[in-house]
């Protein structure tokens, strides 16, 4: 990715809530993501990783230090609805869809901003419906489909503007373990095969393991920040961060079937 260019840089990010005792959400994060990576930012509750979304997408203003995207500083930014409009899309976990519209009439809602030609938005939203597997469901409304689908018509319309970014905030938090695996599948094949820059926050270490990057955050700081190409690699990484891959680095008396190929573990633990 460091020939490609740069679509978002944080330069010492800081989010500070409360008038009385402060709490530092985000503390002089720096950051850079290149176009096309897949990425996921994970932490335990309270580590800034919503924090951090929310001030890449322009939704809170930092305390202090500066967000670019796409070049453009959004302290520069006058009309920031408009700007988020036309550079990032959204993918919530209970996926925001107006429920007295069909998942064609939502997705052609961001296209209001763009175009006043109804052909035109009819055709782009038929088309990114199509692109997300739902050609049979666009004149259905949200509680005509399953949460899966419903997640489905919310990576469309965030796909609606051809956004720089889409950033999606645990976007698989209500689906069961297969609907998940299957709208992780379907956002690498966006990522590929559309080269769309994804940030994803999640808790789940599977929807983690499907990005190429993950950034975990501890305490409104990056702890570490980890590319992971291959699934091998991504399973470490996974494993590392569990309780007993932990107890492994820490060198902790393991299970019997576990001692003989316990150094070759440590030591590629050690290189991630």
């Amino acid at each position: 990715m460091i020939n490609t260019p740069i679509v978002v840089e944080t330069h010492n990010l800081t989010k500070i809530y409360g008038d009385g005792e402060e709490v530092r959400a985000l503390d002089n994060v720096d950051l850079t993501i290149h176009k096309g990576e897949f990425i996921a930012i994970v932490g335990p509750s309270g580590s800034g990783k919503s924090t951090l979304l929310h001030l890449i997408g322009a939704l809170d203003r930092p305390s202090s230090g500066e967000v670019i995207i796409d070049g453009m500083p959004l302290s520069q930014v006058r009309d920031l609805d408009h700007f988020r409009s036309q550079t990032v899309g959204f993918v919530f976990q209970t996926h925001n869809l107006i429920p007295t519209l069909t998942a064609q009439e939502n997705v052609e809602v961001p296209l209001y901003e763009t175009t006043s030609q109804r052909n035109d938005r009819r055709d782009r939203a038929r088309e990114l419906l199509t692109l997300v597997g739902l050609r049979e469901r666009m004149h259905f409304l949200p509680n005509q489909m399953s949460g899966g689908e419903r997640q489905r018509v919310a990576v469309a319309r965030a796909l609606a503007n051809q956004p720089t970014i889409i950033l999606a905030d645990e976007p698989t938090g209500n689906l069961d373990s297969k609907t998940t695996a299957d709208i992780m599948r379907l956002l690498s094949d966006l990522n590929r095969s559309q080269g769309t820059t994804l940030i994803v926050v999640t808790h789940n270490h599977e929807v983690a393991s499907a990005t190429q990057r993950i950034i975990t955050l501890r305490d409104g700081h990056i702890q570490r920040d980890v590319i992971t190409e291959t699934s091998f690699e991504r399973e470490l990484v996974d494993f590392k961060s569990s309780a007993l891959g932990q107890a492994l680095l820490r060198g902790d008396e393991l299970p019997q079937e576990m001692r003989d190929i316990a150094p070759q573990l440590r030591e590629l633990l050690e290189d991630i």
